[in-house]
């Protein structure tokens, strides 16, 4: 069957909006148009190769080249300092930063030559002293070129650098690199499509450089008289000379425009490549790894224990023996990531007094902790390959190239990767990529590793593969694991303890299956599928926070806060009000059915008890006929009720 082709309609804009759209265009053309309409095409060759042009052809790209330089040298620091370091006074430096762009050319001329001619602010100190004078001399045209170029550097970097998220410089840190080492290897080469843009612009724009020059360089033929000025000679005496020498310089402006398309405002962001999808990678990758031994994290074998006194948002205290991996959970805003990038010393928002193996190292940097840290993207760094990733901390630390990537690759090797060590992070499936990641993070030694939901955005398998790879190597890490986590699988089958936060405090700090059986966060039992009643205790039983009161076995003296846990296997389930043995009967409302795995949990609200999930088979649903909107009623048992003191 012919399949119809399906055409979307497009909207007519209004003429209103058109019109002066279209003026605005020919406005924009017209001047060009005339330059090619007046040109001379016959005497264009002639016109172009002739001494003086030549000459001020080879000055003017003498002049732009080395304002090129001079704007990479400054503009690129300049640039970086602007987007990533807040500091008093940053607005005015930016408008420092545009004003040449707004400033008419020769004024800008004037203030150079007030600023560095032989009566300026500079200009005699430079020439007693270095015997350099700036002024009508060719040293003088680069000054004025780039001052007003190096502006489109500055604009075009920074917007780069606002577009690259702070993640993997970060992380870089957190393996070892020096703030100058991460700009270098890691910064520039993810922004080094906006620098190559901001270059090219400032090349164009000093290139066409005339009113600042004239005013400050003057027009000396050899020394200072580039191609702009001699477009302004012939105009006098040549101007058909003259509209070719335009022609050239348009014909390289148009150039530069047409190479960049549209680059100068894109963001790192736009051309970092995605991960492949899970079911187009290679399908032996994601097999679960064979039984490898876990290597230690220190050829010596070296222990670290973990002593941390946390201040500011979060505040706590944490203990940790060598080898102890903490799962640390609680509801979004409960100051987990504080935690890891406090204890990283990444934020201002807490402070970590950290000891790591006897050694206080609170008042190093980042760099030096070595804390190592695992984003939930892994934060691989797009522009290296999985072994040049893993390698990047060895490197850092000052290894050799060959041993860092002997060693890299057998990290790769005993993760289940090292067939992919030399593919490039966007041709990584995402359980490849999170496993190079860990990898990466293992192999550079580190004293403490924390991990920020390193399986949260892989798939159900996925997950499962790179869940048993981290349980069997952090079985041979020799020093402290945090991991973040909102997955209570994770936290059980990895964890040695599990730490509940909320509100930067930590409500409870025990083994996975003590929180699993006695939850005093009613997050985190609900994290677990219990029904969690906050309420206080009375003679009568626990005043629901909710409205209601439920009856249990074990009550706590009346006056004292708790939290009553219900598994929705518990609850009971009736179309008519039930009568026996239960001491909790509630009228409610199903609201919501959804199946899990062979059973079905009811969402039932109630106006005198707080929200129920019970879970029950298929068959009694539908013997009870529900159905979103039935009246029900819930019962809970006194003995299936535990209440944990709050």
């Amino acid at each position: 069957m012919k399949r119809a082709d399906v055409r979307t309609p497009r909207t007519r804009p209004p003429l209103t909006l058109a019109l002066p759209a279209l003026a605005a265009v020919a406005f924009l053309a017209l001047p060009l148009v005339g330059i090619l309409v007046r040109t001379e095409w016959d005497e264009l060759a002639d016109h172009l190769s002739s001494p003086g042009t030549v000459e001020a052809l080879k000055l003017s790209l003498l002049v732009s080249f080395w304002a090129l330089g001079l704007s990479l040298l400054l503009g690129v620091p300049l640039a970086w300092l602007l987007a990533r370091v807040p500091f008093p006074g940053k607005a005015f430096v930016r408008s420092l930063v545009l004003l040449p762009m707004v400033l008419p050319p020769t004024v800008g001329g004037v203030a150079l030559l007030l600023a560095f001619g032989r009566r300026g602010l500079l200009g005699p100190w430079l020439e007693d002293t270095f015997g350099i004078t700036l002024p009508f001399h060719t040293s003088g045209a680069v000054l004025a070129a780039t001052f007003v170029a190096m502006p489109f550097l500055v604009i075009s970097l920074e917007g780069a650098l606002g577009g690259l998220r702070s993640r993997y410089e970060e992380t870089a840190a957190s393996l070892g690199a020096s703030p100058v080492r991460v700009f270098f290897t890691v910064t520039l080469p993810m922004v080094a499509p906006g620098v190559v843009a901001g270059a090219a612009l400032t090349w164009a724009r000093a290139l066409g450089e005339f009113g600042a020059t004239i005013t400050f360089a003057g027009n000396l033929p050899g020394a200072t008289q580039t191609l702009p000025l001699q477009v302004y000679l012939l105009l006098q005496d040549e101007p058909e000379a003259a509209t070719s020498v335009s022609l050239l310089l348009l014909a390289i402006a148009m150039a530069v425009l047409v190479a960049l398309r549209g680059r100068w405002t894109g963001t790192p962001a736009d051309r970092v490549p995605r991960a492949v999808p899970e079911d187009t990678a290679d399908a032996t990758v994601e097999e679960p790894l064979q039984a490898t031994p876990a290597a230690p994290s220190s050829p010596t074998g070296e222990r670290w224990s973990l002593h941390a006194e946390v201040t500011g948002f979060t505040r706590l205290t944490l203990d940790a023996e060598p080898g102890t991996t903490i799962a640390v959970v609680g509801p979004n805003g409960a100051g987990k990531t504080t935690l890891l990038r406090a204890l990283l010393g990444l934020t201002p928002r807490a402070h970590a007094d950290l000891v790591l193996g006897g050694t206080d190292v609170t008042a190093l940097p980042p760099h030096r902790r070595r804390v190592a840290w695992v984003p939930q993207d892994g934060a691989l760094f797009p522009h290296l390959t999985a072994l040049a990733n893993t390698a990047y901390g060895l490197r850092a630390q000052g290894v050799p190239r060959a041993e860092a990537r002997r060693t890299a690759a057998g990290w790769l090797d005993r993760l289940g990767v090292g067939h992919l060590a030399h593919r490039r992070p966007g041709q990584l499936s995402g359980g490849q990529a999170q496993r190079v990641a860990l990898a990466r993070a293992l192999a550079a030694r580190p004293r403490l590793l924390v991990l920020d939901e390193p399986l949260a955005a892989l798939d159900q398998t996925t997950r499962a593969h790179v869940r048993h790879t981290l349980r069997t190597h952090l079985a041979g890490f020799g020093g402290v694991c945090l991991m973040v986590t909102h997955d209570p699988v994770e936290a059980v089958s990895l964890a040695d303890r599990v730490l509940v936060l909320d509100e930067g405090r930590a409500l409870q700090d025990a083994s996975p299956a003590e929180v699993t059986r006695h939850p005093r966060s009613p997050w985190v039992a609900r994290m677990l599928g219990r029904n969690a009643l906050p309420g206080t205790a009375t003679p009568e039983g626990l005043a629901l926070d909710g409205g209601g009161v439920l009856v249990a076995a074990d009550p706590p003296p009346a006056g004292t806060t708790a939290l009553a846990i219900v598994a929705p296997e518990a609850v009971s389930v009736h179309r008519e009000r039930p009568g026996g043995s239960p001491r909790n009967v509630w009228p409610g409302t199903v609201r919501e059915i959804t199946a899990s795995g062979s059973r079905l949990r009811v969402l039932i609200t109630s106006d005198h008890a707080p929200d129920l999930v019970a879970e029950i088979t298929p068959q009694s649903a539908a013997e009870l006929g529900l159905a979103d909107g039935v009246s029900v009623w819930t019962s809970v048992k006194a003995t299936e009720t535990t209440v944990v003191t709050l």
